[in-house]
């Protein structure tokens, strides 16, 4: 994993999981166990679900710089056949709270999100590969002849 790479996964999973904490107490306080269970699911769910695609893109980054977008998107269709799954496994579960669950995975979504954006906007990374650009390549006004 790239060392900006690694910095992302820090940048997000580290304010989610200590939102993912606030409303497992939240949750706690206003449903009881089957709320702080439902809370602490959704938690774990969104944490391993945006990780595995940092790691997945990450992972294709190095193989082939065109092996990016097809690792965002098979690994968000993963995720997404996954949840389905998921959701048609439990859908009658009562051992947890499912608006706790549910309110959970919204919020720690958002705070992900978001703690990301910040971590990208923070990083110094070039978005010019200046090893590409050659003497030959490059052309000033006065090079070009009429």
């Amino acid at each position: 994993m790239h060392t900006s790479d690694a910095r992302m996964l820090r940048g997000a999973a580290i304010p989610s999981a200590l939102a993912g904490a606030i409303a497992i107490v939240a949750a706690a306080l206003l449903a009881g166990a089957k709320g702080a269970f439902g809370a602490g699911l959704g938690t774990v769910t969104v944490l391993v679900f945006f990780s595995v695609s940092v790691v997945a893109v990450s992972y294709a980054s190095r193989v082939s710089p065109q092996l990016m977008f097809a690792a965002a998107v098979f690994s968000y269709i993963g995720k997404l056949l996954v949840m389905l799954a998921l959701v048609a496994a439990f859908s009658d579960a009562t051992a947890w709270n499912p608006r706790a669950f549910a309110f959970t995975v919204v919020g720690v979504t958002i705070v992900w999100l978001g703690a990301e954006i910040r971590t990208t906007l923070k990083a110094k990374q070039l978005y010019v590969d200046p090893a590409s650009t050659s003497d030959q390549n490059v052309h000033t006004p006065a090079d070009r002849s009429p």
